[in-house]
């Protein structure tokens, strides 16, 4: 596993995050009661210190009510304010040093503020969801919130035994106690805190598919109500897996979900291993596919390899919405290069403005930064032919997988599979602003 990562705090949240120490792992426990959106947790979290002796360290929490915090077992001094839970140890920890802090709080957990509205446990009309990208995680657990810190995840969640809890990873165990039921999910692969997904409701559970010896299990989780829409829609999903597979490499996770919510989302809500989708993505007419491939294309892209900040969120967008294009591409829709000529007319009728390589924080869900991100892979494809492409594709994703990259690795990367060098094709998709011609596929090979 090959990990960059990066220097100091996240320029965008520099609030988000503690470069002084890296988690390994958290186990959460945690009981919900829907009814009255109540949460009680308790988190255990196995750290190590950096390079320097550690005199003091942050999580991110929002504002519940801390009932007690460990360090080593022992009782440090602490302040929650403003989102940040400050601990101060009895004594420094010392560099590289293996550490556990433990942090029992409750509360109501609601969404997180942000320049893009509420993130991260959003309470539904009857159960509830988790939608942290970029930095909602903090809204329903402590954690050291930033992309590069991906940590392995044990949680147990106690409900009432008429709702389901779906959780990205391996079911362990299900367990009814009089009228509650408790769930453990084991995430044994590196996952950054925002990817942590979960949703508390009144699901059916569904196989997509035979996966057969070796395959991967694709489970849905539907309102039983939604269920023929979702056979529809969903059908070709098995086929998404398969296609990814050949183009991208194995899939990096023990198995995939998706759940779909009674309630609308504007978008789907990606997590590692899940993905979230709004009942106004369910029609029967298979009108959200593009969407099912953007999701699933993300268990690559963004979730097994990971940005080290957020200035590198197009190696997550760019590439998922590239998927898109595959995907119509192997399956009888428009080509990859009909969907790169649409993407360009788009664009050219916009701003010129936004740079690839570090959009900004207000630009960063930007749509024509997907747009624009999907080209920059296409020209990529078309300068590199497609055999060197998809052998470059596959192995970025076998180099880091379970790490953190970015930009400057990927077109290092990218340059040890051309013939030619590639250096203009990032100077003009990914640092520039101004729109280059539309690449076209087949040019460089021809």
């Amino acid at each position: 596993m090959a990990v960059q990562q990066s220097v100091g705090q996240d320029p965008y949240f520099p609030d988000n995050g503690d470069s002084r120490y890296r988690v390994h792992r958290y186990e959460l426990t945690l009981d919900y009661r829907p009814g009255p959106n109540r949460l009680s947790g308790t988190a255990r979290i196995n750290a190590i210190a950096g390079r320097s002796p550690l005199a003091e360290f942050q999580l991110n929490l929002a504002d519940f009510k801390i009932g007690r915090v460990r360090v080593d077992g022992r009782q440090p001094h602490y302040t929650h304010r403003g989102g940040r839970l400050r601990v101060r140890p009895a004594k420094p920890l010392r560099a590289g040093a293996a550490f556990t802090v433990e942090v029992h709080w409750s509360g109501n957990p609601r969404p997180v503020n942000s320049p893009w509205g509420g993130l991260g446990w959003e309470e539904l009309a009857d159960g509830a969801l988790v939608a942290s990208q970029p930095v909602g995680a903090p809204s329903w657990f402590p954690c050291n919130d930033r992309p590069a810190d991906k940590a392995s995840y044990l949680i147990s969640v106690t409900t009432p035994s008429a709702y389901a809890v779906v959780a990205g990873g391996r079911l362990l165990t299900r367990t009814t106690k009089a009228s509650t039921t408790t769930w453990v999910y084991e995430q044994s692969a590196p996952t950054s805190s925002y990817l942590v997904g979960l949703t508390i409701g009144k699901y059916q559970t569904v196989l997509l598919g035979d996966p057969g010896p070796g395959g991967i299990p694709q489970h849905g989780h539907i309102p039983a109500q939604l269920l023929p829409e979702f056979s529809r829609d969903f059908a070709r999903q098995p086929a998404m897996m398969e296609l990814f597979q050949e183009l991208f490499g194995p899939y990096p996770f023990d198995e995939y979900a998706v759940a779909v919510t009674e309630e609308e989302l504007d978008v789907p809500v990606e997590a590692q291993g899940l993905s979230l989708f709004g009942s106004n993505h369910v029609d029967g007419a298979r009108g959200s596919e593009r969407l099912i491939a953007h999701e699933l294309a993300h268990q690559w892209f963004g979730n097994s390899v990971s940005i080290a900040d957020w200035r590198h969120i197009w190696l997550n967008e760019g590439f998922a919405k590239y998927a898109e294009w595959l995907w119509s591409e192997r399956s009888g829709g428009r080509t990859a290069q009909q969907l790169a000529a649409a993407a360009y007319r788009l664009l050219s009728s916009q701003p010129q403005d936004l740079r690839l390589a570090d959009p900004g924080r207000k630009a960063m869900f930007d749509d024509r930064l997907y747009e624009r991100g999907g080209l920059a892979v296409h020209a990529v494809r078309c300068a590199l032919g497609d055999e060197a492409f998809f052998l470059m594709l596959r192995s970025w994703v076998r180099l880091h997988r379970g790490g953190a990259v970015t930009t400057e690795g990927f077109a290092a990367h990218v340059g040890r599979f051309a013939r030619e060098p590639v250096e203009g094709v990032f100077t003009a998709w990914v640092r520039g602003a101004a729109l280059p011609s539309l690449p076209v596929w087949g040019a460089a090979a021809g």
